[in-house]
């Protein structure tokens, strides 16, 4: 029950005497109860409670679910709406941005070389990607025009692409063009270089409006310069775009003025996808592992090779022999890049929460409302990973028979 709170002072000065040449107070006097209302901890805790857990569960965050108040206190607005895109209508120049979208999607070092391009177009321009295809990512990303060229995801063409780089800056005359450095962006914008004529400012980790940075000579010298045209970003060196989403209107551009396309020096080529069963987990984009909540790791491995992911560990399975030590996940083990990480039934330490730190996306499957890993997840199941292991491989046999594959 709910009980009103006392007020000491009140009641003091509702019981003193006047006309006393000292304070008297009047004890059998009691003034009215304060309008402050009283905590009750067991409504609380029953608000509180998690219903179907095999333990006491508590949802800390129907913190003060149960206080009654006295007085009509009006609800907030809880639904927030989507902030509107900022549209540059006129810009003042374009900043064009290359990047690799692997897989059709914007990667880390994408969004950060968005990132690099805002921090170039200001106020006053404006940033296009010049992308093989859409994506609903490009406008929260920081593009404000986007322009598409049909290609073959899956041919490797680097003199295609990059003739059609140079195209489009001859269509467009942008103020800047922006390259990820990695192994098919740095390739590309050492291309375009060549093709351009034009200097290239190569694994820039300092990138501003009136200076670009990076360091020299075993990082003993920064090497500073002014904005050049061809730039390429060095990796987790740039912050991404955090700002409002930017409004990604298809831009049309005419590709015709580019070179002359010729005979490469490629016949063919073929990207063979590596195992995910024996690909070393530092270099896996998609990992599930298994924690001391699995007990039954030949299911676990079903689930592993019917997602077509690389297995992994918590360090309590390595240590007891069940899963082999180069599986271990963590700070004692390996440290991961994926692009997404499912852990079933790790409920989270410290070093193993440091080996999953850079993961894109993360979901987890724990008994524990309250475990660290449910917390880091950004998709967290409340459940037995024993129940949750059949249903994903009877929901992925489903899907198997629907598609026929």
């Amino acid at each position: 029950m709910t009980r009103l709170r006392r007020d000491p002072r009140t009641e003091r000065a509702a019981a003193r005497t006047s006309g006393a040449e000292r304070p008297r107070y009047d004890l059998a006097l009691k003034a009215a109860p304060s309008r402050r209302p009283r905590r009750d901890p067991r409504a609380e805790a029953a608000a509180q409670r998690v219903p179907a857990a095999a333990r006491l569960r508590l949802d800390r965050s129907q913190f003060g679910a149960a206080t009654v108040v006295a007085t009509h206190v009006p609800e907030r607005q809880t639904d927030k709406a989507s902030p509107k895109p900022i549209i540059v209508e006129n810009p003042d120049f374009l900043v064009l941005v290359v990047p690799d979208m692997a897989g059709g999607r914007l990667g880390e070092h994408d969004r950060q070389l968005f990132g690099a391009a805002r921090e170039l177009a200001g106020k006053t321009g404006a940033t296009l990607a010049l992308v093989g295809a859409s994506s609903a990512d490009l406008g929260p990303a920081g593009a404000d025009r986007v322009a598409v060229v049909a290609r073959d995801p899956d041919a490797y063409d680097p003199d295609a692409r990059a003739a059609e780089v140079v195209a489009a800056m001859r269509a467009l005359d942008p103020k800047h063009v922006l390259f990820p450095e990695s192994a098919d962006g740095g390739d590309l914008a050492r291309r375009v270089s060549v093709l351009t004529g034009e200097p290239l400012f190569t694994e820039a980790e300092q990138v501003s409006a009136s200076a670009l940075g990076r360091p020299a000579r075993c990082r003993k010298v920064e090497q500073r310069s002014v904005p050049t045209r061809l730039i390429s970003v060095a990796a987790d060196s740039v912050a991404s775009y955090s700002g409002a989403p930017r409004e990604a209107r298809n831009e049309q551009v005419d590709l015709a003025s580019g070179p002359a396309k010729t005979a490469g020096a490629i016949v063919s080529a073929t990207r063979i996808p590596a195992d995910p069963a024996t690909v070393p987990l530092a270099l896996a984009d998609f990992v599930v592992s298994a924690g001391n909540g699995v007990t039954d790791l030949d299911m676990f491995r079903q689930v592993v090779a019917a997602l077509g992911a690389t297995p992994g560990a918590s360090r309590v399975l390595c240590d007891a022999g069940l899963m082999p030590r180069a599986a271990q996940v963590g700070a004692s083990g390996t440290v991961l890049g994926a692009s997404c990480y499912f852990a079933l039934g790790i409920a989270g330490a410290p070093q193993h929460l440091q080996g999953v730190a850079d993961c894109e996306h993360i979901v987890a499957v724990n008994t524990d409302l309250h475990a660290a890993m449910i917390a880091r997840a950004g998709l967290g199941i409340i459940q037995d990973a024993q129940l949750v292991m059949p249903a994903i491989l009877e929901e992925l046999e489903r899907e198997r028979r629907e598609t026929g594959t």
